[in-house]
């Protein structure tokens, strides 16, 4: 067996993953540990962590760093392509690592998405949308994976026609921080009108099949185009835009490949509503998105890659344990009690989302519920937040365009928004956590239990955390936290 060191770095969202044959032993962000939002670079005590799993025989570098500079010559980034510390051998070797440094292999940036979509898929065949801000030059791609002949490119798109950088360049129009805060304009896009849709085709973007060019480079921004347009107006616009494209590029794909199985990655794979769009059609039976798709997971498909492309995926609870029992008990006590408590049990997972174990959970029938929560985080009151239920629950009270959604990665229209207000966005709808007994037996448990204690079949389900700060990881953080909000967590 060879142990292969995954790492993603230098850029935003550093992460190790360590693969051990095809089993995925451990993957980490370096955010977790450093407590600095979007950290480029790996922790010291990250790597230590890592280290408990195997000394590298190998490690795979997410990305080919000198194409990676002639990109930035290409871009102006003059200051970013002379530099030499951040080539990776160099950078790996200043953190003065408590072992010989391995072979080093790279693997392009699209290539290590689209591979760790299709490594974790389970798929023997599947169509392969990739489409983030920026790698190398590539910056969407579609291809085709069969199993034996392995992943095949169908179209690229590339700098500075980037659809993740556009979206980011009205990110910061709309008055939030580009590469953090995509997900807010998301949220809001549902208070405003797609008024701006025709205009932006006119002088920002033209749909070229099966994707698009743009009219300017999204790298520096738009400025204050459309001064006199509204925020939601303009969330609401670039929303509709970045649906109908990946829409598109999804019904060219399904004609190219006639295959019924979707793999989606990038950082846009994070927009939940145009993952809506696409499972809504119908062009596919099944639709995979790792739960961590943006660069800190491409640590996994890098190291796929090198492996072969296949490994064993069980889940995404792979980082920092906090012990192995649940504590379903105390956490049903506690939310019976005052309607909120946050969780720190188990192995952290890996991706952006709190998927159980550092969570923070509500009752979410009370009118105020979203209010008080936001407040606790220090959040925008519209803010919108996920319930969690049991899958065989979920179809009952939310129309659903896929059989699960175990990662929040798509929404669905409530059928009973009234009886639970906390988890229903302004438009009706709630990014869906669907949870199976297999997929994680406590949290299954406590909302089997939740439900004979008060008839509610679901609980709100939100990130244990604050505004722009990385989710909670050890012990420390969770003293700090509970100092900070008191609101009490259960490990």
């Amino acid at each position: 067996m060879t142990v292969v060191w995954g790492i993603s770095a230098l850029s935003h969202d550093a992460s190790l993953a360590v693969i051990d044959g095809t089993n995925v032993l451990f993957a980490a962000h370096a955010e977790r540990y450093s407590r600095v939002k979007n950290d480029l670079y790996l922790h010291p005590a990250l790597i230590q962590e890592a280290m408990s799993f195997g000394r590298p025989d190998l490690i795979a570098w997410y990305e080919r760093p000198l194409i990676k500079k002639a990109r930035q010559v290409r871009a102006g980034q003059w200051s970013d392509a002379i530099r030499l510390d951040d080539l990776p051998r160099r950078y790996l070797r200043s953190l003065e690592l408590p072992f010989r440094l391995p072979p080093i292999e790279y693997v392009s940036h699209h290539r290590s998405h689209a591979i760790g979509g299709i490594a974790t898929s389970g798929f023997d065949e599947a169509a392969v949308i990739v489409a983030d801000a920026i790698g190398e030059f590539t910056t969407f791609s579609i291809g085709s994976y069969t199993r034996g002949a392995g992943f095949r490119p169908l179209h690229e798109r590339r700098y500075p026609h980037s659809l993740g950088l556009l979206y980011s360049a009205f990110t910061r129009r709309c008055g939030f921080r580009p590469n953090e805060d995509e997900y807010i304009v998301m949220g809001m896009a549902a208070y405003g009108s797609p008024r701006h849709v025709d205009r932006i085709y006119d002088d920002l973007i033209e749909v070229v099949p099966p994707s698009f060019r743009l009219r300017i480079n999204p790298h520096r921004g738009i400025g204050e185009w459309a001064a006199d347009a509204e925020p939601a107006d303009l969330a609401a616009s670039i929303q509709h835009i970045t649906e109908d494209i990946l829409l598109s590029a999804a019904e060219w794909v399904a004609r190219e490949t006639s295959s019924r199985n979707l793999v989606l990655m990038g950082g846009v794979a994070l927009n939940c509503v145009a993952n809506t769009r696409i499972a809504e059609r119908g062009l596919f039976d099944r639709i995979w998105i790792l739960p961590n798709p943006g660069d800190a997971g491409s640590s996994i498909g890098a190291a796929a890659a090198v492996l072969g492309g296949e490994i064993d995926w069980r889940g995404p609870y792979l980082g920092t344990s906090l012990g192995t029992e649940w504590p379903v008990d105390d956490i049903l006590a506690a939310l019976t009690g005052d309607g909120i408590v946050g969780v720190a049990s188990g192995k952290a997972e890996f991706g952006p989302r709190a998927l159980g174990n550092r969570s923070l959970l509500a009752d979410p029938r009370p009118a105020d519920m979203k209010d008080r929560v936001n407040k606790v985080k220090g959040r925008e009151l519209f803010r919108p937040f996920a319930p969690v239920i049991r899958q065989e629950r979920a179809h009952d009270l939310f129309d659903i365009p896929v059989d699960e959604s175990p990662y929040m990665q798509f929404t669905a229209r409530s059928r009973l928004p009234d009886e639970m207000p906390a988890v229903v966005h302004f438009d009706g709808t709630s990014r869906v956590q669907t949870v199976t007994e297999d997929q994680h037996p406590g949290l299954y448990a406590l909302l089997a239990a939740w439900e004979q204690e008060t008839g509610c079949p679901a609980l709100l389900n939100t990130s244990l955390n604050g505004r722009g700060e990385p989710l909670l990881n050890d012990t420390s953080h969770v003293k700090s936290w509970v100092a900070k909000t008191g609101v009490r967590v259960i490990s």
